[in-house]
This record gives structure tokens, C-alpha cells and sequence, in this order.
């Protein structure tokens, strides 16, 4: 987040300096940023001294303009970093209320689909890359972020530093992934596109990572070389892993874990989308026969 071409009020060195002491990601911070400029954009003066009739009546104004319910909660908490930790004027928050979001179940490829899509993938670098975010479950973020001496051939697990929450976890490797990525790492050396002890995906310069807007573009347009008509991310394979370990009666304790799930209501929404799991069920009509 960068003030260099504009002047900052002292409410958002304020907010800035709050953000910073408690080493909130840039991305949150620019999110808490853009929160309290829609409302000074709204009140066409400084939130400082907001009301909290004013609050509520920003809130109905994103209501009746067709705000989403995600960016409304998402509004709010940035307006809630300000007023509670920045300010210390909670009160002027009691008039707000976050709304409940829609939630819907995760779009999941079939085994098959899966398949076809690495098979659409000609660049070496990327099937190594959706085969890391498929065959060990890891967000887009992960991936891109990974080095070579996170791949841990001996213990054949990967080690994903700072993930999600700004937490260490270990992901499996499985034989299958780790040829691939030894694959890859021979022709990158080959070609002369990795560095030692470097970024495991490099981008066009060896010393940046590739990038997750790159990866998500090849993503995409592997599925469409593989003619998937569903709408395929690089959070499909995550997805995708969960669900076929779920189907393969790996238990949900251990997805959870793999995963890097805080809570395992997360993780059980995958029970909802396991079609394996849905087929193993009787109905209660089918007795009715007997």
C-alpha cells in the first residue's frame, strides 16, 4: 500500500501505524483502507467524528445500492478496525449490523475431469504447479510461494511456510507429485529458468515467483483446452483434493489438518459435495420394498 502520490490525513497514518503494530498482510490493510474511504466518500468529511446514525444509515445506503453481502461484511470490518482499535469509539459501531452471506457448496472436478485437465496442460512448469495444488490440496498463494527446499523428499512431505493465517504446515508429497516436480526441476535447470535453492514456479525473472494471476490464467485455460465446462480455478483442485480424499474414507480430522483448517465446519462442507459418500446412502424408500 503506497501514499507516495497523495497526502496522508492524520486519521490514516492513525489507522496505518494500528495496522502496522499488529503486523496485519498488506492485502488486509488495503481492504481496512478502502472500508473507510467509501464511508468518508459517503459523509463528504472524516470519519472521525462519525455518529452511529450515520453509520447505519452508510450501511442502508450499500443495502439499497445492491452491495453485496460479502463486501458489506467486508466494509464492516474495516470500519470496525477503525472505530474499535484506531478510535476507541466502539459505540459508534451499535447501529451496524454485519448480514448473513449465501453460501455455496464448492465446485469439484471427477477424477476423469482432473485428468483431462493435466493432460490439456503443455507447459512442464504448470502441470508441476495445479499438480502441487490437486495432489496436496494447496491454495494458489501456497503454490506460487513454494522453494525448492520445501519439497522434502525424504520425509515426502512439502513444507508450506506462512500460509493462511500466517501458519506452518506440512502437506503430503505424494511419489506421483514428487516425479513430477523432479520432472520439472530437470527441465528448468536444463533451460536455465530456476535458480539454486530458488523459487520452486519461477516467473519470467528467476528472482520473482510466478505470479498467482499467471497461474490462475493457465489454470483456466487448461480447462478450456480440456473442454471442462464447469468454471475451473486453481481452488477447484483444493477443492478437488478434499473432496476425493473424502470419498476415499480418508478421515475429516486429517483433511482438516492437511487442509490448514482452523475449524472443521470448514472442512465438513465437502461431506455435501462427495458424491461417492451420497451414493453409499440407502434411502428410506428402498425399504419400503423389502
Amino acid at each position: 500500500m503506497s501514499q507516495q502520490n497523495e497526502t496522508v490525513s492524520p486519521l490514516r497514518q492513525r489507522m496505518i501505524e494500528e495496522m502496522t503494530m499488529r503486523k496485519l498482510s498488506p492485502k488486509t490493510q488495503a481492504q481496512y483502507i478502502r472500508s473507510v474511504k467509501k464511508l468518508a466518500a459517503f459523509l463528504k468529511r472524516s470519519p472521525e467524528e462519525a455518529t452511529a446514525e450515520e453509520l447505519r444509515k452508510f450501511q442502508l445506503m450499500l443495502a439499497e445500492t445492491g452491495t453485496s453481502n460479502i463486501t458489506i461484511n467486508a466494509t464492516l470490518q474495516g470500519l470496525r478496525f477503525l472505530y474499535c482499535k484506531a478510535l476507541k469509539r466502539p459505540e459508534v459501531l451499535s447501529k451496524t449490523s454485519s448480514v448473513p452471506e449465501p453460501r455455496k457448496l464448492p465446485n469439484v472436478l471427477s477424477v476423469e475431469e482432473v485428468k483431462q485437465l493435466m493432460m490439456a496442460t503443455t507447459s512442464v512448469k504448470y502441470r508441476a504447479a495445479l499438480s502441487v495444488a490437486y495432489g496436496a490440496g494447496l491454495r494458489i498463494g501456497e503454490v506460487v510461494k513454494l522453494k525448492v527446499s520445501d519439497i522434502d523428499s525424504k520425509r515426502m512431505l512439502i513444507r508450506v511456510e506462512q500460509g493462511k493465517g500466517k501458519k506452518d504446515r506440512n502437506a503430503i508429497l505424494s511419489p506421483v507429485l514428487l516425479d513430477q516436480l523432479r520432472e520439472w526441476w530437470r527441465y528448468a535447470h536444463a533451460k536455465r529458468l530456476m535458480l539454486n535453492g530458488g523459487w520452486l514456479f519461477p516467473g519470467q525473472q528467476p528472482v520473482n515467483h510466478l505470479s498467482t494471476r499467471q497461474l490462475s490464467r493457465g489454470c483456466k485455460a487448461a480447462a478450456e483446452a480440456a473442454g471442462i465446462e464447469k468454471c475451473v480455478s486453481m481452488h477447484t483442485l483444493r477443492h478437488s483434493f478434499a473432496t476425493h480424499l473424502l470419498e476415499a474414507n480418508v478421515d475429516i480430522r486429517v483433511i482438516q489438518v492437511l487442509l490448514g483448517h482452523n475449524q472443521l465446519e470448514t472442512t465438513v462442507t465437502y461431506t455435501q459435495v462427495a458424491t461417492k459418500l451420497l451414493h453409499r446412502v440407502v434411502s428410506p424408500l428402498d425399504a419400503l420394498s423389502d
